[in-house]
């Protein structure tokens, strides 16, 4: 038996870095005492960037199968 891992869309992978990531910035603003309205707006654009660069460059390129004989 062959076991794998479920298979998950990468729109959801990209989607949870997003938001793990916008997660984090939006903290660590409010850490260094960036106002609350000026932390979100900041963390919210920066999730939509990191939602489309991993979801344009985060894919790996499936591999080449050799013919079969």
């Amino acid at each position: 038996m062959h076991l794998r891992p479920p298979s998950i869309d990468h729109g959801i992978t990209s989607f949870i870095w997003a938001f793990i990531l916008g997660l984090l910035l939006w903290a660590f603003l409010l850490g260094i005492g960036i106002p609350h309205g000026t932390a979100f707006i900041v963390a919210v654009v920066a999730m939509c960037a990191i939602f489309l660069f991993v979801r344009l460059y985060g894919a790996d390129e499936p591999r080449k199968r050799r013919p079969t004989r």
